[in-house]
């Protein structure tokens, strides 16, 4: 099923407000908080900043309507697939007014552009400079949580109450067609395109995985029993000296967590997150269970029909306190919700938060579809297939709504837990 895309002014009003969310991450931060230090999984904030100003100017101004750099040396500078991940701290980078005077008039260049110019390649190019744009939102708001700093502006504090939806759904399984539909104008390559795949029964937990059922594996030993890990996976928690999720707090008897500048009690019905792919499968060792396959998770969310959400086809809200709305997404509630919230979501078997709230992990190495082709944009997916990368599903609650749907993957290397990860589980097969 085609987003809305088709209209400039669709575009138009995509292209603002994911600039609009951009500077909202950055507006509070100081001159000197956007000197971050270097960490191997976050960018300075000043490059990342102008990364997405240049990603929009090679892609849309540059690429598909032919025009002049705005900048001269504007790829030695941003091109994150030239420029090596240690260096960018030692670039000669502008400062932020000249970055934020940059990013103004790329963007009011490419929205001039859309008033004179609205073919389907301007059209693709656009949404992709969107979408990017809002990875990079979500990107930010991690980078504030890995360096402690306050909550994105705006977003408000999720409840926590509610307990979750117990017990398995069901599913017979059978033929499905695994991907995106084929006509589906703007999709990633990496979903590209559905294939047929035969799915065995299986059944699959209602929520996901809490943070009062993973303190449970973590009170129990889970971080110090190696029979709950793969080799892999004890080597890396040996390495960091990891006892327990990456924020958690041991306060007695009682866990607390470090949520951007603060530190709160844990919420043991909200959905957790911020573990890794080997913390998921350990738990799932601890707790006589296992992670989806990612064909098991899209079969679940999209049913035999190919339902473009867990729901229907019928997009999420964009406002996640309005009546309407079925998933965590759009920052409007930041953080996991209760695993018990947002029922209107469910699909037809009762399987919950399917999307939004936290990223799921799946057992599968993330890697191309049969018949696979890279799209124009080289470096989105083909460099990251195969080990280490897992593949994700569903968003989370700093996921733009207009980005995801049930055959949108996402990816991580196995030792992430800075990202907004979480997962369900599904029993073992007999």
């Amino acid at each position: 099923m085609d987003r809305p895309w088709q209209t400039a002014r669709y575009l138009t009003s995509a292209l603002k407000d994911s600039r609009k969310r951009t500077l909202e991450l950055v507006s509070d931060l100081s001159d000197e908080q956007l000197r971050v230090p270097l960490l191997p999984t976050i960018n300075p904030v000043i490059w990342e900043m102008g990364h997405v100003g240049w990603f929009q100017e090679r892609w849309v101004l540059r690429h598909s309507r032919k025009q002049a750099p705005l900048l001269e040396h504007a790829d030695v500078l941003w091109d994150s697939a030239a420029v090596p991940h240690d260096t960018r701290w030692e670039l000669p980078l502008p400062a932020r007014s000249e970055t934020l005077d940059f990013l103004t008039r790329v963007l009011d260049r490419v929205l001039d552009g859309l008033e004179s110019r609205f073919d389907e390649e301007d059209r693709y190019f656009c949404w992709l400079a969107v979408m990017h744009e809002d990875m990079h939102g979500e990107a930010l708001t991690y980078t504030r949580q890995t360096l402690g700093f306050p909550p994105p502006v705006g977003s408000k504090r999720a409840a926590v109450n509610g307990p979750p939806p117990k017990g398995d759904a069901e599913f017979l399984g059978g033929p499905f067609p695994l991907g995106a539909r084929r006509g589906e104008s703007l999709v990633f390559d990496n979903e590209k395109w559905e294939h047929a795949r035969e799915i065995q029964p299986f059944s699959m937990s209602k929520s996901a995985v809490t943070q009062g059922q993973f303190a449970e594996f973590v009170d129990d030993g889970g971080y110090t029993r190696p029979e709950f890990w793969t080799g892999e996976g004890w080597q890396w928690r040996t390495l960091v000296d990891a006892v327990h999720p990456v924020y958690w707090i041991r306060d007695g008897q009682r866990w607390l967590t470090r949520w951007f500048d603060e530190t709160v009690a844990l919420a043991p019905d909200a959905t957790l997150i911020h573990v890794n792919w080997f913390e998921a499968d350990a738990y799932c060792q601890w707790a006589r269970r296992r992670l989806p396959a990612e064909a098991e998770w899209e079969f679940a969310a999209a049913g035999p029909g190919k339902r473009a959400y867990p729901w229907g086809d019928d997009a999420p809200a964009e406002d996640v306190l309005s009546a309407s709305s079925r998933a965590n997404l759009d920052f409007s509630v930041a953080g996991c919700a209760p695993a018990g919230a947002f029922a209107g979501g469910d699909t037809p078997e009762g399987v919950r938060q399917m999307i939004g709230n936290a990223w799921e992990w799946t057992s599968d190495d993330f890697g191309p579809y049969p018949g696979y082709v890279r799209d124009p944009y080289k470096e989105y997916s083909e460099p990251w297939f195969g080990p280490p990368h897992k593949v994700l599903r569903g968003g989370c609650w700093a996921t733009r709504s207009r980005l995801i749907r049930n055959s949108w993957r996402n990816f991580y290397p196995k030792h992430r837990r800075d990202v907004f990860g979480g997962f369900r589980t599904c029993g073992r097969i007999s």
